[in-house]
């Protein structure tokens, strides 16, 4: 990742999710034709001082993942406003995320950790939660809160992006 904290990021995002900019530094993500508009679209909200939470809606296959994927690739070339220029984007893998968290609070211990992550590097990581739907009731046990009410906050203050 960027800065000092390298060594404990790469491998924090290599646990439970992909770091994008990274495979387009590799070149490992496909070419995105077409899609600029919603590229500059998303580069335009995430620049913002406040509600930079941009979310991308539509049917399964009409390539939503290919618009976050063409950015990382703009973000790794520097065609991105001076804002995002050093940002990654980290792609939450929640089969990673849950895996193994049978017992009671294990999933919700995991999920405060990649909040805490997002959280202490707020300027240089961009979230991507791939069918963000599943995040409602994922890792949801009795006394305990879901992944999307765990993002909800943090999100809403700007505390993650």
């Amino acid at each position: 990742m960027v800065g000092d904290k390298q060594g404990t990021s790469d491998a924090f995002v290599s646990q439970y999710g992909v770091d994008l900019s990274f495979m387009a530094q590799q070149g490992l993500l496909p070419p995105v034709v077409g899609r600029d508009e919603e590229i500059d679209r998303i580069a335009q909200i995430l620049s913002r001082k406040m509600t930079k939470a941009p979310m991308l809606v539509g049917e399964p296959g009409v390539g939503k993942t290919a618009v976050i994927e063409g950015l990382a690739q703009r973000i790794v070339e520097g065609a991105v406003p001076e804002s995002l220029r050093k940002r990654r984007i980290f792609a939450l893998d929640l089969l990673s995320l849950s895996a193994g968290s049978a017992m009671r609070g294990e999933f919700e211990k995991r999920m405060k950790e990649v909040v805490s992550y997002l959280q202490n590097n707020v300027e240089e990581v961009i979230l991507f939660v791939d069918e963000i739907h599943t995040l409602i009731g994922a890792g949801k046990a009795a006394g305990s809160m879901d992944a999307s009410q765990m993002l909800k906050v943090p999100l809403a203050r700007g505390e993650i992006v």
